[in-house]
């Protein structure tokens, strides 16, 4: 089967005739008798060569020709077959039949060919495997496999499967299935209840155009259904193109107003087995996507969410008429419940251990026993609870651990200040309990709580503590609630809000008048955030060892005691206050992983970054949690995510110029 053609003895006997020709002269000048010799080796080397090149013009033929085996049963039972074959040596193509070099080599012959050269990104061991390797040549599309030859040192079989029309009715099928959307006018009726109605018909009438130019270029179609929602239904070929380009339609219509705040969120369900579950689908995306804040798209994949804009502060809602059903609600689930179990966040902060103390007076107000469970071990609002304990209220707070003897069927489980399964606590709690409350105000991310019976998420909001100071409002018997309760939620609204300078509306305002009148004292809140000495100076050493990238301050640290964990938070709010800076890193060693805290003025979305180590919270603060991670492996997969974010940015600020 393999065939060696040497030019070595093509070069012998062209020297030996020409040693007979020299010979002849002399021998000739001598005794011409003895030219009979030189005479016949210059005839046996002519007959030699003779044979020799028709040997090489017969091989030439034969790889030309495909009839290596010519009279054999192997080349009957090969050459006949209906697909196109190739026997490989080595990779070189030392045979093949005539579909073969109909289909792949365009009816032309090649000698000896590269299998490679063939079919582009050909490889043998991928061939080899049982679903083949998908190649193509010449315009047609194959299947190759192949069949090693045992000990061949690399001969093959390989035998190609001509689909060609089956792969590109695949292919026009795949780009031709449907993909759902769910687009929603962000907060329309505040907006646009002050208008006039010329100025809201003006509005509308150039979002609807903005949004009919969008789709235009598409195969699908765009209904409006109503005042601030509208559905398509386009096909996968043209969803791509909208995903690659992050979505413009977001920065367009968010340029119509120059204060920004009209926005859109979008829904996106595709890949579904049908229609209705592509329907689906986008109905879970647009509620993550409202429920992160709007001004986004969120798209339901295999692997989870991807998520694109995000950029603007979700709009505060005036209307207090939902704050009044969620209390109502929430104390028929409580009177329903034999026990309640409230718990926060894990290193649980004022504002979780504020306002689960808020929801522990609803459950006193319904009469209902109910106790938090928090680690006292790990928690950032030790002072609070101290206060509470010096008070006589010690029996209120639980560790995690002890509650999971005293749960029952009836028992009610309240989540406050966290939406993530990952962040609980407790999970074992969590995963006990049959029914889940979840009180919330972060932008929502993958992995959330997915089967709570009531949710009261207002991304809009400042705190947990404020939302809780609304329902309290609603709740009968309001005035039970007691000045050390009252001071406590005011305490987790000024960390949120940072003292009351950053993402607050007037419903913030409102709810720290309400607990004002309540007997909360801000001079003794205040106190509250008090640090030692030692954490003063810890502090102060992050900030110190702190550069900015791309106009985020980063802070690297080695692991602290476990008791100046608030100098975490701390470190990322003052470096803030450094000109030049969006947003700030903290990234501190912790039990042979990192804990990162991250902080913004709202120029840029932190939210986003940390998502991408894993993380999550709010637009302007959000943590993460890496485990087995090296501070300087944390370090480079912060910049590597600013780096993204930074150029995500640029991407939609060009869209939005274009």
């Amino acid at each position: 089967m393999k065939h060696r053609i040497c030019p070595d003895p093509v070069v012998l006997y062209v020297l030996l005739a020409a040693a007979c020709l020299g010979l002849a002269v002399p021998v000739a000048v001598l005794d011409a008798r003895w030219l009979i010799l030189p005479a016949a080796l210059l005839v046996l080397a002519a007959v030699l060569l003779a044979f020799h090149i028709r040997r090489l013009r017969r091989f030439v033929a034969v790889n030309l020709g495909g009839r290596s085996f010519a009279g054999s049963k192997m080349q009957v039972s090969l050459a006949a077959l209906p697909v196109p074959l190739m026997l490989l040596s080595d990779g070189v193509v030392i045979w093949y039949n005539d579909q073969f070099r109909d289909q792949v080599l365009g009816g032309e012959d090649a000698v000896r060919p590269l299998a490679a050269s063939c079919l582009e990104g050909f490889d043998l061991a991928v061939c080899a495997r049982p679903h083949g390797q998908d190649l193509a040549a010449n315009g047609f599309r194959f299947t190759g496999y192949a069949s090693p030859v045992p000990g061949g040192a690399g001969g093959a079989l390989v035998y190609l499967i001509n689909n060609t029309f089956y792969k590109d009715t695949l292919d026009e099928y795949t780009a031709s299935r449907p993909a759902y959307l769910n687009i929603v006018i962000d907060s329309y009726d505040e907006l646009f209840t002050d208008m006039k109605d010329s100025e809201q018909a003006h509005e509308l009438e150039a979002i609807n155009r903005l949004l009919e130019e969008y789709f235009s270029t598409t195969t699908g179609f765009l209904r409006k259904v109503s005042n601030n929602r509208y559905i398509a239904v386009i096909e996968e070929r043209d969803l791509h193109p909208m995903i690659e380009g992050r979505f413009e339609i977001l920065d367009k219509v968010r340029a119509l107003l120059p204060s920004g705040m009209l926005t859109l969120s979008i829904g996106v369900g595709h890949g579904g087995k049908t229609l209705a579950e592509c329907q689906e689908m986008a109905r879970q995306s647009i509620d993550i996507a409202l429920g992160r804040g709007g001004d986004q798209a969120a798209v339901k994949t295999a692997d989870g969410f991807e998520f694109y804009g995000g950029v603007s502060h979700g709009v505060e809602k005036r209307s207090h008429v939902r704050s009044r059903i969620i209390a109502n609600a929430l104390a028929d689930q409580i009177r329903q419940s034999d026990s309640v179990i409230i718990m926060g966040h894990r290193m649980s902060d004022l504002d979780a251990v504020g306002s689960a103390i808020g929801v522990l007076r609803m459950c006193k107000m319904c009469d209902v026993p109910a106790v938090i469970a928090v680690q006292q071990g790990a928690t950032l609002a030790g002072a609070l609870i101290d206060t509470f304990i010096d008070a006589g209220e010690s029996h209120n707070f639980i560790e995690p651990r002890e509650t999971l003897s005293l749960i029952t069927p009836d028992t009610l489980l309240i989540v406050v200040d966290t939406y993530q399964k990952y962040l609980l606590e407790s999970r074992e709690i969590y995963e006990k309990c049959k029914r889940v409350v979840v009180i919330d105000h972060h932008r929502m991310a993958v992995g959330h709580i997915d089967n709570p019976v009531l949710l009261y998420h207002e991304p809009y909001a400042s705190s947990a503590s404020e939302l809780v100071c609304e329902l309290l409002q609603f709740m009968p018997s309001a005035d039970n609630i007691t000045p050390l309760e009252a001071q406590a939620l005011l305490a987790g609204i000024m960390l949120d809000t940072r003292s009351f300078a950053l993402h607050v509306g007037v419903r913030t305002f409102e709810a720290a008048a309400w607990l004002r009148s309540r007997g909360a004292k801000t001079a003794e809140t205040k106190l509250l955030f008090n640090t030692s000495k030692e954490e003063y100076e810890a502090r102060a050493a992050i900030v110190e060892s702190a550069y900015i990238y791309k106009g985020c301050a980063i802070a690297l640290s080695q692991e602290l005691p476990p008791e100046m964990s608030v100098v975490l938070p701390m470190a990322a709010n003052d470096l803030l206050t450094i000109n030049g800076v969006d947003a700030s890193v903290v990234a501190v060693a912790k039990n042979g992983g990192v804990n990162i805290s991250a902080r913004s003025m709202g120029a840029l979305n932190v939210q986003v970054i940390l998502e991408g180590l894993g993380g999550g919270g709010h637009l302007t603060m959000a943590g993460a949690q890496l485990k087995d991670c090296t501070l300087k492996e944390a370090e480079s997969r912060i910049r590597a995510e600013i780096d993204r974010y930074r150029e995500a940015q640029s991407a939609e600020k060009a869209a939005a110029l274009v």
